[in-house]
């Protein structure tokens, strides 16, 4: 009697009907699973946030370069309170030096904005920051930056991460996964800033400096990317909160 069961043929058109069943549960199994691990492997990966490039802008405001370059503007149409904004240069790297000859001036900078949190950063073009010329001057004459207010020692549990990446130049800008690129920003010269658990006056985002208020030293990329506890002065420039810290005091969690 010749063999009646049905078997699976490579090079038919289609399989017998009695396999139909068994083939339509496997596939469907197969592509549910690699659905569900699909889910699961983006449900696990981090937020990369809010951060942006915010188009193109031509500031003119007071640098100060310590602990890192920075921007204090006055009150304008669109921001009716004074704001100090973050500098960097193109690629991975600072503005120190051009900032440094020119701390406590009048300035103009131009660049592209980026935007993350209570931080905004201006990525320096290629230019770089230059003094006022003089018919610019007065335009700045009343201006004069706040002093820092002190708002007291903190203990605070967070990440340090670059100061451009974070702000969405790269993405994800947090973690392990963002550790070798960090680094590298560091050591150009971007601004470091601290990411805390916990809100200081409603703020998260800290540029870091060390206790003395000057830059931190190349030791800091060995805490990046590293969830960890840390204790120092916590004080704000207009709308930027700066954490002074001694790095070797950090506590990795």
């Amino acid at each position: 009697m010749p063999n009646k069961e049905p078997f699976f043929i490579g090079w038919a058109k289609k399989p017998p009907r009695a396999l139909w069943p068994f083939l339509f549960f496997v596939s469907a199994v197969l592509v549910g699973g690699m659905g569900g691990m699909a889910f699961s492997l983006s449900a696990s990966v981090d937020d990369p946030g809010d951060g942006r490039f915010a188009g193109r802008a031509m500031l003119m405001g007071v640098i100060e370069a310590k602990p890192y370059p920075l921007l204090r503007l006055p009150p304008d149409d669109e921001n009716p309170e004074a704001r100090a904004i973050l500098l960097s240069g193109p690629g991975k790297r600072g503005v120190q030096n051009s900032a440094d000859p020119l701390s406590g001036k009048p300035v103009l900078a131009m660049g592209a904005m980026l935007k993350r949190g209570t931080i905004d950063m201006l990525q320096v073009n290629g230019r770089g920051v230059q003094a006022l010329s003089a018919e610019k001057v007065g335009e700045l004459t009343n201006f004069r930056p706040a002093p820092a207010e002190d708002l007291g020692r903190w203990r605070l549990v967070g990440e340090i991460c670059d100061g451009k990446c974070y702000q969405g130049a790269m993405r994800p800008s947090s973690g392990l996964a963002h550790k070798a690129c960090a680094n590298f920003c560091l050591i150009g010269g971007t601004p470091p800033v601290f990411v805390s658990t916990a809100e200081v006056q409603g703020s998260t985002f800290f540029l870091l400096a060390d206790q003395d208020g000057n830059a931190l030293p190349e030791t800091v990329t060995d805490l990046t990317a590293l969830l960890i506890e840390i204790e120092g002065v916590v004080e704000k420039r207009d709308n930027l909160m700066i954490f002074k810290i001694d790095l070797d005091q950090a506590k990795v969690m």
